[in-house]
């Protein structure tokens, strides 16, 4: 698999939707994790991300103008214990509570399906980062519909162990702009990871459709301390 620039990969789709990306920095130091929302409508683009305990919630940055909270009010990033848990809807709190249980990830997704939001039928993206002994693995999931069939929801999941430094990998939920919207196809994407955390989230953010994008979230972990740095972008202020 050729490994792809991120920047080129943001610049060049107007539409990804919601995207995940983990890693490892180049500096091999660091996990990686970073998380954006886009939005058409003018609900989806009234959010923000905020901090909540070790996570972040979505918000509505106007109240008054949040017409339908279902789908877009939610908590994209949980920790449970040495897992760092984060998805693009509700599921998130789906796994945390079933893992929680002694379920695994998988077993906690295969109690969800793709969004109810006919004709797109999102797909549902998630990812969890597991740490250990001074290192990391990490997983990421797809729920979706059978091109566009609800009769059918399609799982796959993805895991990477002992992960390499400056590589990561990119899911996202849309091929790019459509109606209805073109779901994710093939296997996350081989990315590059570079630069410190302030140089990867202003890469990120710039290379996002200015018109399109909401919100981004990058945290850096460093996997012999254990401490983070998070950084959160709305464009709301």
């Amino acid at each position: 698999m050729n490994k792809l620039d991120i920047s080129n990969e943001l610049k060049s789709n107007a539409y990804p939707g919601r995207g995940i990306i983990i890693g490892k920095s180049d500096d091999g130091f660091s996990a990686v994790t970073a998380y954006f929302i886009m939005g058409r409508s003018e609900n989806s683009r009234n959010r923000v991300f905020t901090r909540d305990g070790k996570g972040i919630r979505t918000e509505a940055f106007d109240p008054a103008k949040l017409t339908d909270p279902h789908l877009i009010i939610y908590s994209p990033v949980r920790v449970l214990g040495n897992k760092l848990i984060v998805t693009n809807g509700d599921q998130t709190d789906t796994i945390y509570e079933l893992m929680d249980q002694q379920f695994t990830f998988e077993q906690a997704l295969r109690t969800r399906e793709f969004e109810d939001d006919a004709p797109n039928y999102t797909p549902r993206i998630s990812g969890i980062l597991r740490f250990e002994e001074g290192g990391f693995n990490y997983a990421m999931s797809i729920l979706k519909s059978a091109n566009g069939n609800p009769e059918s929801c399609q799982r796959y999941t993805f895991t990477y162990n002992n992960p390499i430094k400056g590589e990561g990998h990119f899911i996202h939920t849309y091929m790019g702009d459509g109606n209805p919207l073109p779901s994710f196809e093939g296997e996350p994407k081989l990315i590059g990871v570079s630069g410190n955390i302030d140089e990867f989230t202003d890469m990120l953010w710039n290379s996002l459709n200015e018109d399109n994008k909401v919100s981004l979230f990058v945290r850096y972990v460093n996997l012999e301390d254990g401490s983070e740095e998070t950084r959160i972008v709305n464009k709301n202020k």
